[in-house]
């Protein structure tokens, strides 16, 4: 097997963890919030901290990578996490379920954008797409057994042994990692910029916690309003900073390369509505519908499953007709399948339901191979790990926004309908503001060259193939 399939399979354990432990816990978020005696919409703060733990510390991912080596640092992530999943396991208020799910996205923030930094530095462009296909199809394979399986525990045992699935996990892992990691790091790392770090952590920390909080579930109103314009100031504070250092916590000057500004801010404004799904769905068919969370899961996971089947066809299509053309149009299929989750009611037959999810599951499996694939088709080795670090926090910050997002829209659709218990009419206006959001990237892709990232994606422009054709045919032949 060639390096360029060995160590995607390597970190692929790592994001099947991490992708397990995702989708098990949004199938189970309504009995959580029973078993804590909480509000089922309360339990958005359970995925917005994770999320936000993760933009909070993978600023510092690729940096710490560099200084310590990466597979020194990738070992520790996977072993923070264990332990975060444990102090889950171990949680009896919502406040304790919220601190656990920061401690893993502790070991998140390290864990994957690492593993994926490791990738990155060793495998050729032209190999790219197919390295991160190689990473992500074993990963999916959580996303799909997630929802079933965290169902089946809940349904039938309790929901904390969901949180022991990631032990043995993380333990092949650290054993791999161990075996096939290089220690990669660099030989002149930069002084890390303490007081960006500062900033931008409390920042993205403090934006997310007051918007996650909002609707009185953890703390007062006024909290969380106070929360927001800190949050606020302090990322303000964090721009002037930055420009005013030579090696900023995260480096602002490489959304200056058009294929890594497109990549990142239309990636995250696509993920924005598709960061919302594990939070909406499993609620809507749970309480919506009725549905027991091991039913729900066998719904759920068909879009995980569109996405599996996917990314074995994302580099023919990629290759044949480009990234501009693909992510212009992908992204509004992917948004309005996403949107027409909401039209699913009690009476629609579930073959009907797993058809639509794993449709739209393909449609945006191949928009995120896409965007990643894109984002770094420009970016020299020397940049890769300050690239992975923006790229990777905007994504989480995108992800937790569609959580509070669609947890908003879920609740001013309630108080429109009465301000009773949640019901199934609840549910599609949330649906449909989040399917807008996500296609609303177009105006970031359309931007797009014709012949943007064609050394990664092998797609030659019909202007380059013509002027190929025309070259062969003006050769004479050699005497």
């Amino acid at each position: 097997m060639q390096r360029s399939q060995i160590l995607p399979l390597i970190v692929a354990c790592a994001l099947f963890m991490e992708n397990t432990d995702s989708t098990v816990i949004a199938t189970s978020l309504p009995m959580i919030a029973q078993s804590l005696g909480e509000d089922p919409i309360a339990l958005k703060l359970a995925l917005t901290s994770y999320l936000v733990s993760l933009a909070v510390f993978i600023p510092i991912s690729g940096w710490m990578a560099d200084k310590f080596g990466a597979r020194t640092i990738f070992r520790a992530a996977i072993g923070v996490f264990m332990f975060g999943s444990i102090l889950c396991a171990m949680s009896n208020s919502l406040g304790a379920f919220v601190g656990a799910r920061f401690v893993q996205g502790m070991g998140g923030a390290m864990m994957v954008p690492v593993g994926r930094l490791v990738i990155l530095r060793s495998v050729e462009k032209s190999q790219i797409v197919s390295a991160l296909a190689y990473l992500t199809i074993p990963a999916l394979v959580g996303p799909v057994v997630g929802p079933p399986l965290g169902g089946f525990i809940t349904t039938y045992f309790d929901w904390r042994w969901i949180f022991f699935i990631n032990i043995p996990i993380g333990l092949v892992g650290i054993v791999l990692s161990s075996l096939f990691f290089e220690d990669i790091r660099e030989e002149d790392v930069a002084p890390l910029d303490i007081k960006g770090f500062l900033l931008s952590s409390f920042g993205f920390a403090a934006l997310m916690l007051g918007l996650a909080t909002g609707g009185r579930h953890l703390v007062p109103e006024a909290v969380s309003y106070g929360c927001v314009a800190a949050g606020i100031a302090a990322l303000w504070a964090y721009l002037v900073h930055a420009r005013s250092v030579k090696y900023p916590v995260l480096n602002l000057d490489l959304l200056r390369i058009p294929t890594y500004r497109i990549g990142v801010i239309g990636g995250s404004v696509f993920r924005v509505g598709i960061g919302a799904i594990p939070f909406l769905l499993p609620l809507m068919l749970q309480l919506g519908f009725g549905y027991d969370p091991f039913h729900s899961g066998l719904i759920t996971f068909a879009s995980a499953a569109g996405a599996l089947i996917m990314k074995t066809l994302a580099k023919t299509i990629l290759s044949r007709y480009g990234f501009r053309n693909v992510l212009t149009f992908n992204a509004l299929l992917g948004a309005g399948f996403l949107a027409a989750s909401g039209l699913f009611t009690s009476a629609t037959p579930q073959w009907l339901m797993l058809i639509v999810l794993l449709v739209g599951g393909c449609f945006r499996s191949l928009q995120f191979t896409g965007i990643n694939a894109l984002s770094y088709a420009d970016v020299s080795n020397r940049d890769m790990s300050s690239a992975t670090s923006l790229s990777s926090v905007a994504q989480q910050l995108s992800l937790s926004l569609g959580v509070t997002i669609g947890a908003f829209a879920l609740e001013t659709a309630n108080v429109f309908n009465g301000g009773k218990a949640l019901g199934a009419q609840d549910f599609w206006p949330a649906f449909v503001v989040v399917g807008l959001i996500s296609a609303s990237s177009i105006m970031w892709m359309v931007r797009l060259t014709p012949d943007a990232g064609a050394e990664v994606s092998g797609h030659a422009p019909i202007s380059a193939r013509k002027a190929t054709a025309s070259a062969i045919a003006d050769q004479k032949p050699v005497d």
